[in-house]
This record gives C-alpha cells, sequence and structure tokens, in this order.
C-alpha cells in the first residue's frame, strides 16, 4: 500500500507522506508557513490561524498545522487573499498586545514580532482594548505577564503533555479569556516546580526566567566582593546560539573569557563538583546496596524532580538520595574550602552560578542551603542571562581567545560533563561505581545502554556478580508513571535517574530558545565529544576531587561532606 501522496505547493509537485499535515508537507517542501500556536513537539491545535494556506476547492483558507494532505491537493501559501488574513490576524494580536518590544525581554528573539517584521506589517489597524492581569513574579524561577499572551495554549500542553503537572489552564470566555493555575493563583501557590518549560515554549514574553542580571553586574562592580562563578556542563553547548554560532557548539574556552571580562574574580567549573556529587551519591548508593538501605534510590540533582517529590509524593522520599545537586555542593564548597584556601571571608564571598535550569533558581533560596549560615549560591543566571549579559556588555564572543577555568575548582572529569544530558548522571555514576564494587579497572568506559534520548532506558548490569537493575526517566510525566511503580512495589530498579527536562539540562527551561529535538541533538552529540576530549574521564580519577577529600572533607559520607553536601527532604506545602 503506497504510504505517499502526491500534492503541488505553489506550483512544485511534493510526494509526501500521507499521515502529514499540510504544514509539514510545507516545510519539507521547503516553504515557509509562519505561525504560532504550532510547536513541532506538542500536540496541534489550529488556533492561532496564522498558517492559513489556499487549497483549491476549499471555500475558506484552510489553517495548515491541522490540514491532512490528500491525492492531488492543490495548495497556494502566498496568494493576497492568504497573505490578507495572515495580516488581519498578526494586527489583532498586536491591537490588544502591549507595545514594548524595545524594552521587552523577548526583544529581538520573539515568534510575534518576527511574524510581524516578515509579514511587512507598518501600522496596526485596530484599536484594541488593552489587557490588564497583575504580574505573577512572587517565586524565586519565573515571571508571568499575561498581558503579553497570545492564547496559543503552547504553556497549557507543554505543562499538560510533556511534564504531567497540568498547572496552567484557560480559564474565563471571549475576550477574557486567560491562561492560569487554578484559581487564577500565583505560581507560588501551586505545584509548579519551576522547570521552566513553559517558558522554553512560549513564543511571547509572557512567561520568562526571573532576570537577575542587573543584580550580578551590581556586585560585580562592588569592590569589597569577590565574586566567583561556576558553569554548569550544559551551558559550553547552548550558549553559542544566543551569540551568533551554530547549534551544539562549544563554547567552553570562549565562555570563561566573556566571564572574566565581566569582572568575575574566579571562573570555575561546576564539572568539579559533578565529580564530587559522584563520590557521595555513588557512595550513598553503594552503602543502601550492601546495607540493606531503601531501594531504587533516585538521584537528586534535578531541582524540578525533587520539587516533584516533595510536591506530590512525599510518601516516596525516603527513596532520593540525600547528595545535594552540583551546584549546591560547589556552592557550599566556595563558601568553605575555598574560602580556606583562598583565605577570604565567606562573608565577602558572592556566589554565582550560570545554569540551563530556571528552577536551580528556587533551590539556591531553599532554607538547608547554607550550611555555615552563608547562602551557598548567592545569584543564579540561566544561559539565556549569561548571553544578553555579553551582550550588554559589547563583549565581541567570537572574537575571544579562549581561556582556561582556575584552580582549584576548575580541574574536573569526562564524567561531570555528561552531567548535561539524560543519562549522564548514571553513566558517570556507573563509571565509578562498578570499580568501587569489583575492585577493578573498567573494561569500557562507555555505557551506551544509557545514552540516547528514549524517554525511559533500563539495562541490567552485572557487577562482581550482582544483577544491578538500572533505570533513565526523561521528564516528569514519565516519571510519575515509575513513581506509581514505586507506590505499587513493581519497580525493581536498584537505582534511577531522573531528568525534569526534555533529554535532561541540554533541554533545560533556561536554555537558548529553540524549536525541534534535532537542537537537543546536536547539544547532546557536543556533551559526548566533550566527554571523548578529557584525559580525564573518571570523577574518582580527577585530583582535585581527591585533594579536596584529603585536605578538607576526609571521606564520601563522612561527618563533614554530610554537613556540606548532603541534605534532608521535606514536604513542601502551598
Amino acid at each position: 500500500m503506497n504510504s505517499k501522496v502526491n500534492i503541488t505547493i505553489d506550483g512544485k509537485i511534493v510526494s509526501v507522506s500521507k499521515d502529514k499535515s499540510l504544514l509539514k508537507a510545507c516545510q519539507q517542501a521547503g516553504v515557509n508557513v509562519p505561525s504560532l500556536c504550532y510547536h513541532p513537539e506538542l500536540r496541534t491545535e489550529g488556533s492561532c490561524r496564522v498558517c492559513m494556506v489556499e487549497v483549491e476547492g476549499q471555500r475558506t483558507l484552510v489553517p495548515s498545522c491541522v490540514f491532512p494532505v490528500t491525492e492531488g491537493m492543490q495548495v497556494r501559501t502566498n496568494t493576497q487573499r492568504v497573505l490578507k488574513a495572515r495580516k488581519t490576524v498578526v494586527e489583532l494580536l498586536l491591537a490588544n498586545h502591549p507595545q514594548d518590544c524595545l524594552t521587552c525581554q523577548r526583544n529581538g528573539n520573539c515568534e510575534l514580532q518576527k511574524i510581524a517584521a516578515d509579514l511587512n506589517l507598518r501600522k496596526i489597524r485596530f484599536e484594541g482594548e488593552k489587557k490588564s492581569y497583575p504580574l505573577d513574579n512572587n517565586n524565586p524561577s519565573l515571571v508571568r505577564d499575561m498581558e503579553k499572551c497570545i492564547l496559543c495554549g503552547r504553556c497549557v500542553r507543554m505543562c499538560a503533555e510533556k511534564q504531567g503537572m497540568h498547572i496552567y489552564g484557560f480559564i474565563n470566555r471571549g475576550f477574557d479569556t486567560t491562561v492560569a493555575p487554578p484559581f487564577s493563583l500565583g505560581l507560588d501557590k501551586v505545584d509548579c516546580t519551576y522547570c521552566g518549560q513553559c517558558a522554553t515554549v512560549c513564543p511571547t514574553a509572557a512567561i520568562v526566567e526571573k532576570d537577575d542580571t542587573e543584580a550580578v553586574l551590581k556586585v560585580l562592580n562592588d569592590p569589597t566582593k569577590h565574586v566567583v562563578v561556576q558553569t554548569a556542563p550544559a551551558t559550553r553547548v547552548a550558549l553559542g546560539e544566543d551569540l551568533g554560532l551554530e547549534r551544539g557548539a562549544i563554547v567552553t574556552g570562549k565562555m570563561v573569557a566573556a566571564l572574566k571580562h565581566l569582572g568575575f574574580d574566579k571562573v570555575f567549573d561546576t564539572n568539579f563538583s559533578a565529580d564530587l556529587t559522584i563520590m557521595e551519591e555513588g557512595a550513598e548508593f553503594i552503602h543502601r546496596l550492601n546495607n540493606g538501605g531503601l531501594l531504587p534510590m533516585f538521584t537528586s540533582c534535578s531541582p524540578a524532580w525533587v520539587n516533584c517529590v516533595e510536591l506530590q509524593y512525599p510518601d516516596l522520599m525516603g527513596h532520593l538520595s540525600t547528595a545535594k545537586s552540583p551546584q549546591q555542593m560547589f556552592g557550599a564548597m566556595v563558601k568553605s574550602y575555598y574560602a580556606e584556601v583562598a583565605g577570604i571571608d565567606p562573608k565577602n564571598i558572592v556566589s554565582v552560578s550560570i545554569m540551563p535550569c530556571t528552577a536551580k533558581k528556587a533551590e539556591a533560596k531553599r532554607p538547608e542551603m547554607s550550611a555555615d549560615g552563608y547562602q551557598d549560591v548567592d545569584f543564579v543566571l540561566t544561559t539565556r542571562e549569561l548571553a544578553r549579559m555579553i551582550k550588554e556588555s559589547a563583549i565581541d564572543f567570537n572574537s575571544l581567545a579562549e581561556q582556561e577555568y582556575d584552580a582549584p575548582m576548575g580541574l574536573s572529569s569526562g564524567a561531570g560533563v555528561i552531567f548535561g544530558t539524560t543519562g549522564g548522571v548514571m553513566e558517570a555514576a556507573l563509571r565509578t561505581v562498578v570499580e568501587k564494587l569489583t575492585g577493578k579497572p573498567l573494561e569500557r568506559i562507555v555505557f551506551n545502554e544509557v545514552r540516547g534520548q528514549k524517554l525511559i532506558r533500563e539495562a541490567t548490569l552485572d557487577v562482581a556478580g550482582t544483577a544491578v537493575k538500572i533505570a533513565v526517566v526523561d521528564t516528569l510525566k514519565e516519571v510519575k508513571k515509575m513513581l506509581e511503580k514505586v507506590r505499587a512495589g513493581t519497580a525493581d530498579y536498584h537505582i534511577i535517574e531522573v531528568m525534569s527536562c526534555p533529554d535532561g539540562c541540554i533541554g533545560g527551561g533556561g536554555q537558548p530558545y529553540y524549536k525541534g529535538k534535532d537542537v537537543r541533538t546536536k547539544r547532546q552529540q557536543a556533551i559526548y565529544d566533550c566527554d571523548a576530549d578529557c584525559t580525564i574521564r573518571k570523577s574518582h580519577e580527577n585530583p582535585a576531587i581527591v585533594e579536596i577529600y584529603e585536605k578538607f572533607l576526609g571521606e564520601p559520607l563522612s561527618e563533614k561532606s554530610h554537613k556540606y553536601l548532603h541534605v534532608h527532604h521535606y514536604q513542601q506545602k502551598r
């Protein structure tokens, strides 16, 4: 049976799969059809009507994102009728939209703005009534400005379809229709995990990360403060996208140079504390495995995932590793170990992190993240925020000479860098745990069983005669299914890695805006390339890690390690 149909798009015959929408057929043919409500990884709705095209035999224009192709279809995408309809739709959206593009956080990176420019709109014929809603910004991570919402529904679908959280929904009718959490509460009052996936798909600035760039620039100009910064693994393969480089470009050295140019006193690598995390989390797993501890053990690196458990599954909190995330371990070591080595009073140190994640902002504010009475991490900037700071400071990023991270917390292993992608924490743990359990060097360094982009991957490994069953889970929707198995006693795994965002941190809520899984694929490959280029590829072989245990921590799970590197989880009530 032939699964292809032949259609004609703007005079060009195209052979496409019969199950494709007309919009996808146009994309295959290289024909650009604008859209707003459509997103390649979400269910199609056809609500915005920007993607309308003309189909011979149809009385009205049709929304191409939901219209199926049929054999012999004749399609026109650029007739005067089509262009007039598109312009009218966009004009109506703009009539009700705030006219503050020049000062908007999404200026130059707004899909509505781009479509208006592409349609050559130079005036708005309609005077719409402006909507007025209170700003939702009482949480540490996200800002919701519903005056900029165009009702595309992407955030609703992302939160429900990919994350399974169902925080957003449409309320009211007609002109008063808006998107909001239940009872129009703020995100700080509902079970939002602050993963930020809603912000990644929002086409305007209706949902953005809370901007902390001004506060960081202020401390950088304070001569009484010693300001240090750490950069997460996933930032080095995404930052370049916002600064004119190709998707997945590895910009580690240029990023370090840019941060030093901005005035940071020391530039460190979160990969260092990712190695530290493996030492603690790996030791905890071995202890549970050998001493009848609660299994399966879940990794605890992803703060949105930790929020999810504490908010909705408090009865399963005991399965979470007590190890802090790499960000928080790093912050604790900066205010203790580094302060001691450098001879600096911790109260004069400002600790900044560059993260791919919006939930990291909330994590840094948790009251327990202050081992010695000092906040472990003072400010968290997303990858997008760092890009804006670089632009604001007029740094020619592409011409920067690469620089190295500073000692003593700039040395890391390949195991640390693969934390940036799904399966990376598990693979890094296996590189250390298997050697610790067997007492023998690994026969292979790469564990393909946990690599890839499937939402759930599982494997059973023979480790010193013990069958260790592992699993890797992507997105909160999928992990919720796993949690129900744990509750039912049918999840016979020993250890499970969880990442809240699609494909892990490379698809984090604070990464440069993108559309499509192929972008994450390029970032993921770049992460693995970074690992392959490392001389040291196991966390326990990192000499900087060996040194910090010898000089400061003692050993994994020691009393001092527990003080600085571990936390107790608690039920969140909002």
